[in-house]
Order: structure tokens, then C-alpha cells, then sequence
């Protein structure tokens, strides 16, 4: 538990995308850090090198391919804000389409809510426990139906919510 707790004082913005993701939730951020084999199946389906793969998350200088072309991570630096629900022009097309996309992002405006009321850190603290597998404490994707640790079905609080949303995606992709 300590060092749970330890991760939790740990966490600040570079974990947290402009659009409002998480980026420790991140399959690419995941396989990048803790799961080379998932890496490496990542970039084999993309057919791209497990470099190219990589990703240390949205503010950081190594982003993934879908990340490292980031319309909404370009208009936040141009506009100089940390999120895109700062913008005047909030919630604009690109971030609708976006966030209509994939499963992944259905919290999208509840988390832009949520961090524009209470701040990044609590954010952050709250989104953990989102993704957190109540068994063993791993951080799991919204891909990942069972713990990628312990096996724990399903593997978060956000895979409970939206389990039929994100196998009915997986099962059209």
C-alpha cells in the first residue's frame, strides 16, 4: 500500500493528456513502460518498430504515432493552455470527433469537468482509482477486460462501466 500511496504524491500533469486522457491508462504508455511484449504486439499490428511505438505520454518529447500528430496537443501550445477545456472555443470539433471515436474516451468531458472544478492533482488521484484493478492495484487500459497482473474480470472501475461499449467496438475493429 505504501507504494501506492507513493505513486499517488507522485503524480503530476505530464501524465495527463491536453485532451483530458490518461495517459498512464495508455496501452502504448503501458507497454512502453511496464510490458515490452505488449509493446512489441502494438507495433507488429500497426507495422511500425517498437521505437516508433513508444510513448512516455502526452507532454512528454517522445509520443506515440497517433499522439506525436496531435491536433488538439498543437492548439494548446499555440493557445498556451494545459487543457482544451481552457479554450474559448471549448469543446471545439476536432475534440467532438475525437472523443466520439473510441471507447476510451466516453469520460472525456466528465474528466475535463472534474479536472476544471478540482485541479489536475485530483484529477489524477481519482482517474488512478478509475483504471486501478481492485485486486491487485495495476493500472489497466480500457482494453484490458481482465487485470493484466492478477486476471481480475473485469479489470477496473472504467471497464465495469462501459463493458459492453468496448466489446462491441473490439469486436467491429
Amino acid at each position: 500500500m505504501q507504494k501506492e500511496k507513493n505513486h499517488i504524491e507522485e503524480l503530476n500533469k505530464t501524465l495527463a493528456a491536453v485532451c483530458g486522457l490518461y495517459c498512464e491508462a495508455c496501452s502504448l504508455f503501458i507497454g512502453t513502460n511496464e510490458d515490452p511484449a505488449r509493446l512489441l504486439r502494438i507495433a507488429k499490428q500497426f507495422h511500425i518498430s517498437e521505437e516508433a511505438a513508444k510513448c512516455y505520454g502526452c507532454r512528454s518529447t517522445k509520443r506515440g504515432p497517433y499522439c506525436e500528430n496531435c491536433k488538439m496537443f498543437s492548439c494548446a501550445a499555440e493557445r498556451g493552455i494545459d487543457f482544451c477545456n481552457e479554450c474559448a472555443e471549448y469543446p471545439c470539433s476536432d475534440l467532438k470527433q475525437f472523443q466520439s471515436e473510441m471507447p476510451h474516451r466516453i469520460e472525456l468531458w466528465d474528466d475535463l469537468e472534474h479536472i476544471k472544478i478540482f485541479g489536475c492533482k485530483h484529477w489524477l488521484k481519482s482517474i488512478q482509482n478509475n483504471y486501478s484493478c481492485p485486486q491487485c492495484g495495476s493500472i489497466n487500459s480500457a482494453y484490458d477486460s481482465k487485470c493484466r497482473k492478477c486476471g481480475k474480470e473485469p479489470s477496473c472501475e472504467y471497464v465495469a462501466k462501459h463493458k459492453e461499449t468496448i466489446e462491441t467496438y473490439m469486436k467491429n475493429r
